[in-house]
């Protein structure tokens, strides 16, 4: 099976030895994202709901880039720096997840990249 990059510039690019996101097969993987604005390569500022829109607002340009979007997530995973952000971040994934939302693992964690809150990342399915 042949693995291809998915990329956008739409989210912030790479910072390291990742894609944003590789397609396999009827799957896209996508590297986990966090609210940094693509436009001025910052963390955005207003706290945990700031940065989780912006995490999934960076997650949903990289699933389009693959000719995908978020109702299309089959798996997600979000890692906090606080789990007392839970509920903060659940209501803004809320908004943005379709019906039925895809099943999700949500984990607290001792640290982020860039001092960020919260991350998000996804496994998406290509339609048949």
């Amino acid at each position: 099976m042949s693995h291809q990059v998915v990329s956008s510039t739409m989210a912030p690019a790479a910072v390291g030895p990742y894609s944003q996101a590789i397609a396999a097969g009827e799957l896209v993987f996508c590297s986990g994202q966090i609210g940094i604005d693509p436009a001025t390569g910052a963390l955005v500022e207003g706290g945990v709901e700031a940065e989780a829109e912006r995490a999934l607002r960076n997650l949903a340009a990289v699933l389009d880039a693959a000719g995908l979007g978020l109702a299309d997530v089959a798996k997600a995973t979000i890692f906090l720096t606080d789990i007392a952000d839970f509920a903060a971040v659940n209501a803004v994934y809320a908004r943005f997840m379709p019906d039925p939302p895809p099943a999700r693992t949500t984990v607290a964690v001792a640290g982020l990249p860039r001092g960020a809150r919260v991350e998000i990342e996804a496994i998406a399915v290509r339609p048949r």
